[in-house]
């Protein structure tokens, strides 16, 4: 694995104060209603991105997740002000604001969403991953879902064909300790979601969601483990959202103390720590990389304000490809 250095601490601080900062910035235009329909925020899931990046080798690696999908394509090279333009509808967003909130894209990165149907992402990442295996590229798919979404019947499907073809691909569980408003216990006989991967003999084992490092080596195995061609690798990664499952989450299924107890490990406070106590930084520069993230935000904000709607026409022009639409009766 990649030595994690004081470098990798900083950048770890910049990007996730970043990330938290975008996403607290969504939630405020979303009241204001310039971002409309649903929103799902990654705020206390930073460090699985963290440590999974650290890991990947972004020339040949692929992404691919749920609706909760903001950051992760930010993270793999996606212009930031573009993803906040997708939320407005604008025509400079990642699909020139056809996608929305749930459906970012970059093909150019790699990153294959956003998916809206709780777990459809599952079964198209081992897809992705047939096509590198096929084609005998070197490249792995990471593949992120839900804890809801491992209760879904084609994740068994997915992973009974991963392992029978031994896929590049990586399967990770975002265990954020509730899907929607239930709560894991409530979802199966035991509560540990990693045991999934023991029926099909798959490598498997769960992770410290909350800190970067044991994100990184538990990743940096896996991906490493596709890559030699020996099959796939099951993680769960135990994380927590410091906001509802979407904005419009009441959140009446959790108390204020147990959120209050998983920020005291907020991933972004453990990483400063270390920056601080290895003296990495000083308070000026810290405080210097707060403004910065700041101000990159509100460029993220203004670009999207100041970019045009798509025209109608888009409609047509990005789902047909015969020009004249002669199967149209009626046009808006």
């Amino acid at each position: 694995m990649k030595k994690i250095t004081k470098d990798t601490y900083i950048n770890w601080y910049k990007n996730m104060l970043f990330w938290r900062k975008f996403e607290d910035k969504l939630a405020q235009v979303y009241i204001q209603q310039k971002v409309r329909g649903f929103l799902h925020l990654y705020n206390g899931q930073e460090a699985v991105l963290a440590g999974a990046l650290h890991a990947m080798d972004l020339t040949q690696d692929k992404m691919i997740t749920a609706y909760r999908n903001h950051v992760q394509p930010i993270g793999m090279g996606v212009d930031p002000k573009k993803v906040f333009a997708e939320l407005y509808g604008k025509v400079t967003g990642t699909s020139k604001g056809m996608g929305g909130s749930m459906h970012i894209f970059s093909k150019e990165h790699r990153f294959y969403g956003g998916h809206g149907i709780v777990g459809g992402q599952i079964p198209l990442g081992a897809g992705i991953a047939f096509g590198d295996k096929y084609f005998n590229r070197k490249g792995v798919t990471l593949t992120y879902f839900g804890d809801g979404a491992a209760r879904q019947g084609s994740l068994h499907e997915t992973f009974n064909m991963a392992m029978n073809w031994k896929l590049p691909v990586v399967f990770i569980v975002e265990n954020n300790g509730y899907a929607m408003g239930t709560s894991v216990e409530r979802t199966a006989n035991h509560e540990d979601i990693w045991k999934l991967g023991l029926g099909y003999e798959m490598p498997c084992g769960p992770v410290d969601g909350m800190n970067p490092v044991k994100v990184a080596e538990a990743m940096d195995e896996a991906i490493e483990r596709a890559r030699s061609g020996n099959g796939p690798t099951f993680l769960e990664m135990k994380t927590y959202r410091y906001r509802g499952h979407s904005m419009s989450d009441a959140q009446h299924y959790r108390t204020k103390d147990e959120v209050a107890e998983y920020k005291k490990i907020d991933p972004i406070t453990q990483v400063l720590k270390v920056i601080e106590d290895n003296a990495y930084l000083t308070k000026d520069e810290i405080k210097a990389i707060q403004v910065d993230v700041k101000e990159k935000v509100q460029e993220c904000v203004d670009f999207a304000e100041n970019s045009a709607y798509p025209e109608k026409q888009q409609l047509y022009d990005m789902v047909y490809e015969q020009e004249d639409f002669p199967f149209l009766k009626h046009r808006i």
